[in-house]
């Protein structure tokens, strides 16, 4: 081997850097950074052969914005209506239909128009009275069923205050009828009484009434005579005479 002896590492100085890399690390960036800026301010002082840019002659001028319309935080909301859109405006002619609200915006908020609000339903109509109903016919009085046994008075014979009588009973129904006959003779006397051609009846009075009834029914449609004597009598006529409750006829 030659003369020369190679040098020997410190111990110290590796066992402090391999401890502490950020010292290397630290070092190297400085240095990065220095070469940087160095490069920088060679490309600004150059133009392309060496020469300085120049500084340009015109300048372009930037467009004048229009002023934005800003509210202060401080001021009240706008009123809002019940029921109505706060963003409503009213409408280019200014006129605000009938019937209805409409709520406006200031201009710059964005109002998008009016916004007509539906007027209230009307109240449901009333039903329609009903129709009066009509009046029920009326069922005519019937009038009376004229008498099934009928009586005609007459006077046969009169004499010194005395008299023969007759009342003519007729049966108009279609059936046999029996019939009682009813006279009023005011202080008159009956000498006799009969029912001719037919069996005989019964005879009662009370007071100036007397009562005669039939012996046996009278046929549809036919007729018998009863037959009386009075004397004593102030009239050839009573004042009262009926058949089965009907008045005779003749009395006058």
């Amino acid at each position: 081997m030659s003369g020369t002896r190679r040098a020997q590492p410190t111990p110290g100085a590796n066992a402090a850097i391999a401890s502490s890399p950020w010292i290397v690390v630290s070092v190297g960036v400085v240095v990065m950074v220095v070469l940087l800026f160095v490069a920088l301010g060679t490309y600004r002082s150059r133009g392309p052969v060496g020469e300085a840019f120049p500084a340009p002659e015109w300048t372009m001028p930037l467009p004048t914005l229009p002023p934005t319309v800003s509210r202060s935080v401080t001021e009240p909301p706008a009123p809002v209506v019940p029921g109505l859109s706060p963003r409503a405006t009213l409408s280019p002619s200014g006129a605000q239909p009938a019937g209805q609200a409409v709520a406006t915006t200031p201009v710059g908020e964005g109002g998008a128009g009016p916004l007509p609000v539906e007027p209230a339903a009307p109240p449901p109509a009333a039903p329609p009275a009903p129709e009066p109903e009509p009046p029920a016919p009326t069922t005519p009085a019937r009038p009376p069923a004229s008498p099934s046994v009928t009586g005609a008075y007459r006077v046969m014979n009169s004499y010194d205050g005395a008299f023969i009588g007759e009342v003519l009973v007729r049966n108009g129904s279609r059936s046999a009828q029996d019939w009682t006959v009813r006279m009023t003779f005011p202080g008159a006397h009956l000498v006799t009484a009969w029912i001719e051609g037919a069996p005989q009846g019964r005879i009662s009075r009370s007071g100036d009434t007397w009562t005669f009834t039939s012996g046996v029914d009278l046929g549809a449609g036919a007729s018998v005579p009863l037959r009386f004597h009075f004397d004593q009598t102030r009239a050839t006529r009573p004042t009262t005479c009926t058949v089965d409750g009907a008045g005779c006829s003749g009395l006058r």
